[in-house]
């Protein structure tokens, strides 16, 4: 009789606003089991642990040592994912996955792949919305070349952050743990301008901040160059009231029109080539957050326990880091950025020991 794949036994840091997603998404597959759950704000782990009957810890480093788990979900800050990180690859040898983005410096995440690969660990870096319908389809009618040559992508992010969002906790808004539009709320789009464009060859960007008092950017406009003579234009904001609008990205091709649309790129609003394609890959989400993370958990059994290979290799994360580094490294030297030359921000992720205090 051949022997069924064993469960794999995940724990949870951090207890913000994905973490809802993360436990349904989980919960999903039988293949799971959620032995732990953990945040500072004992409350809010509480929470979870009542809803749906998991163990709740205030402190990480028992939560580890006192149950079984396979993998680790970095749920935490994004100033303190490279921390968090670390030292669970390295101290308690288990595998990662870590809500976006993986880290703010770029070498940080080289630092954590390599400390992975080390210990012979995996990272499973988020980026969800690369699961939507209206993405894979573009995705796939692209390397069909349906559209024919790609000349122009424009991507079109416009949400609603008020000042009271960044008065919700100490480390929104800054450069240490946070980020700005582009940084929190945009690194899926850049990512998925990518996915679809191919590598960038230059970043030119400016910045500013024109709706809230924060020090980083909640508005970003940029031009990007690709290879195979793409370019694209960017516009990331978070200043749009009174609520969140759109998440967009049109491209324009020699043979056709594509706008993937709606609150997070869940709808495929204008495909040329079959306009009946728009309603079969069309999804209603509930929340920008979407469905894509029912998908990664379920790429992630296959990739542990089935031995598949993981659509989003460190390679991939890596340059998507990079990235959105070239944003920033653009406006803070009011220059072109150049991929191959890239030194990233001398911001993003700077030290803030005050604030990283609040999260050990």
């Amino acid at each position: 009789m051949k022997k069924k794949p064993r469960k794999l036994n995940i724990s949870i840091i951090g207890c913000g606003r994905v973490a809802n997603h993360h436990i349904r998404a989980i919960n999903k597959f039988r293949k799971y089991s959620i032995t732990g759950i953990c945040d500072l704000d004992i409350s809010k782990a509480n929470f979870y642990g009542k809803k749906y009957k998991i163990p709740t810890f205030s402190n990480y480093r028992q939560m580890l040592e006192e149950i079984n788990c396979d993998v680790v979900v970095i749920i935490t800050p994004s100033g303190m994912h490279y921390e968090h990180s670390y030292e669970i690859l390295n101290n308690y040898k288990k595998n990662v996955v870590i809500e976006k983005p993986i880290a703010l410096k770029i070498d940080h995440v080289s630092k954590l792949f390599k400390i992975a690969k080390k210990n012979n660990l995996r990272i499973f870096p988020i980026f969800q919305n690369r699961y939507n319908k209206a993405v894979r389809m573009i995705q796939s009618s692209l390397k069909k070349k349906l559209l024919g040559k790609i000349n122009i992508i424009s991507l079109r992010l416009r949400w609603c952050r008020p000042q009271r969002y960044y008065n919700m906790s100490e480390w929104r808004g800054t450069f240490s743990h946070d980020g700005g539009a582009l940084t929190n709320q945009g690194i899926h789009y850049i990512d998925l301008l990518k996915f679809l464009a191919g590598k960038p060859i230059s970043t030119f960007c400016k910045m500013d901040t024109l709706g809230v008092d924060i020090e980083v950017e909640d508005t970003a406009i940029g031009l990007v160059k690709f290879e195979r003579k793409i370019l694209a234009n960017v516009e990331v904001t978070t200043c749009t009231r009174p609520k969140d609008i759109e998440a967009s990205i049109s491209i324009l091709g020699s043979k056709g029109f594509a706008q993937i649309g709606g609150i997070a790129a869940n709808e495929l609003e204008i495909f040329t080539p079959d306009p009946k394609k728009c309603k079969v890959f069309s999804e209603k989400i509930p929340d920008a957050y979407g469905f894509g993370h029912y998908d990664f958990y379920k790429d992630l059994y296959n990739s542990l326990i089935l031995k598949k290979k993981f659509p989003i290799s460190n390679k991939d994360c890596l340059e998507s880091i990079n990235f959105l580094h070239s944003f920033y490294e653009s406006n803070e030297k009011s220059k072109e950025i150049f991929f191959k030359k890239i030194k990233g921000s001398k911001n993003l992720g700077k030290k803030n020991e005050k604030i990283s205090k609040l999260y050990r």
